[in-house]
């Protein structure tokens, strides 16, 4: 990643642990894209990664929205637990952060748009539902990609389907039980994550299964809870079919940002900008934020896409 890429926006002080992982607070502004050590590291042999209500007009500018996300090759038969267990037993992780092989932290450079991306996280992440956030979008007609975990749709069943059934949107994968994705236990932001092949093949599949059954197709795009892998499980993302979503902008740094450092944070995304953020914590400041900048970044002629409108 270049570094003007990497040092987005001004440089935070300091770091928290939230439910959904992603977090870094600041007084002085919002946030950079840095990779702090996660609780538990890779051996030291290893190389780590170089690499977080509003009364807008209905009528308000926004770019048009296709019907449905574009249909992507999907593997004929997508491997077994046994499957993965067996072709990847034995090979050590030499990385652990924000961007394993094959993640796509940035949209092609042809692309002038911005792609706005909301976790979900439920379980102890939170399984609440920011309805303001969505009802801005849907207000400024500005699509965005959310990613469900499995938990956060068995607690809001109705509104998955909502969501679903609303074109403007695209469903990804936030994993089953919202772990770090690994081979190994390795930890980030005080949440362990999966043990070993089999759980990391778990985590991923458990949820993909199940959307899939309630979407109709496999969703396209995977982001692990605290968006942190190692180079081994990755592979199991991408064997079943899925490709990583990474971040260029942490909007609103694990639902812990005041609303005006999320609008700064947010009104600064350029284009080419993955941006994630939260949508699973109505009291925090993520709506009112994204609210005072998308008026911003519309007025300045930026677009926005889901990630599955970008050719890849």
């Amino acid at each position: 990643m270049s570094l003007a890429r990497r040092v987005v926006l001004a440089a935070l002080a300091g770091s928290a642990v939230t439910g959904c992982g992603i977090s870094r607070r600041s007084s002085a502004g919002p946030s950079v894209r840095t990779e702090p050590a996660p609780a538990s590291a890779p051996p030291a042999s290893a190389a780590p990664s170089s690499a977080a209500p509003s009364s807008a007009a209905s009528d308000a500018p926004g770019p048009a929205v296709t019907p449905e996300p574009a249909a992507r090759a999907v593997p004929a038969a997508a491997p077994t637990r046994a499957d993965l267990v067996a072709r990847l037993s034995g090979t050590a992780p030499s990385s652990w952060g924000f961007e394993p092989p094959g993640a796509v932290s940035s949209l092609p450079a042809a692309e002038q748009a911005i792609a706005l991306t909301f976790d979900a996280c439920g379980g102890p992440g939170g399984s609440g539902y920011d309805e303001a956030l969505i009802d801005e979008l849907r207000a400024r007609r500005v699509p965005a990609t959310l990613f469900l975990n499995s938990r956060w749709i068995g607690a809001n069943p109705d509104t998955f389907q909502e969501l679903a059934a609303d074109p403007l949107f695209e469903i990804g994968n936030h994993g089953t039980q919202h772990r770090p994705l690994s081979v190994d236990g390795w930890s980030a932001y005080g949440i362990r994550g999966t043990g070993d092949i089999g759980e990391a093949f778990d985590e991923v599949a458990g949820n993909q299964e199940g959307l899939t059954r309630l979407l109709g197709r496999p969703p396209a795009f995977f982001r692990s809870g605290t968006a942190y892998y190692d180079d081994v499980a990755a592979q199991v993302v991408t064997a079943l079919g899925a490709r990583i979503a990474g971040f260029t902008v942490n909007g609103d740094a694990g639902a812990t940002f005041t609303a005006d450092q999320v609008r700064r944070t947010v009104a600064a995304a350029e284009p080419g900008s993955i941006v994630l953020a939260h949508m699973n914590h109505p009291a925090g400041g993520t709506a009112r934020g994204v609210a005072a900048a998308l008026p911003e970044l519309l007025g300045a002629g930026q677009r926005f896409v889901r990630l599955s409108d970008v050719a890849w």
